[in-house]
């Protein structure tokens, strides 16, 4: 019968075994045009996979390159930090515009200085419940050390700040003092995007006392102002 085949130096081999498992016969089938070598065909190597067995190479923390990376990081943070500084200064300004949106009076078609100085002072005042609060929360017999210490601290903080500058150089509110920008702030919804589009105005103190004949003069200068601030 016919035996198994098996790979030789020289080809393919096949023998007539009989049934005791001898070969009786064997012959070489040759592949034409080929060359077998020595050792015969080796097997083909695995591919290596990617990243398999390779170590990282480690960075020396003095070269060139850990100073790239050193200030790419600095440089990433940095633009993070200005980042959210920006969203915090944009939500400040727009709890600020929606508390005075909240507090206009629906039948003025305009403001005086006056009134809106009288505002401000509203504005400013409008911690003064949560404060009251506060401190009758922490008077109540048994209480042991201020609760809400921290809350109250940022409060005063800020009522504190913002009473400096409107007695001083003054503070920024929407103008509602002009009737065209009144109408443009009333008919805001509250998109922080939005706010380029909302005329400020700084008032102080001291514009408590102004009235109509002093508004009269120096809105002609105003006006250029913003005209200028516009185009």
């Amino acid at each position: 019968m016919l035996g198994p085949v098996e790979w030789g130096r020289t080809g393919w081999r096949s023998g007539l075994t009989s049934t005791s498992g001898a070969v009786e016969l064997a012959h070489v089938l040759p592949l034409p045009g080929f060359i077998f070598p020595a050792g015969g065909l080796a097997m083909p190597k695995a591919p290596k996979g990617k990243g398999g067995g390779q170590e990282k190479k480690v960075i020396h923390p003095y070269s060139r390159k850990a100073a790239q990376l050193t200030r790419k990081a600095h440089k990433q943070e940095k633009k993070e930090k200005l980042k959210n500084e920006k969203a915090l200064r944009l939500s400040t300004v727009g709890e600020k515009l929606q508390w005075f949106q909240s507090h206009l009076d629906p039948s003025k078609a305009d403001y005086t200085k006056k009134e809106a100085c009288e505002l401000i002072e509203n504005y400013l005042n409008r911690f003064s419940d949560e404060l009251e609060q506060i401190e009758l929360h922490n008077s109540i017999k048994g209480r042991q050390g201020r609760q809400h210490g921290s809350r109250e601290m940022i409060i005063k903080q800020t009522m504190e700040h913002e009473r400096q500058l409107y007695e001083g150089y003054g503070i920024e509110i929407p103008d509602f003092v002009n009737s065209k920008h009144l109408k443009i702030f009333r008919e805001w919804n509250g998109d922080l995007k939005k706010l380029p589009n909302i005329k400020m105005k700084k008032l102080s103190a001291k514009d408590a006392t102004c009235n109509r004949t002093d508004e009269a003069d120096v809105e002609p200068e105003e006006e250029l102002d913003e005209a200028t601030d516009l185009g």
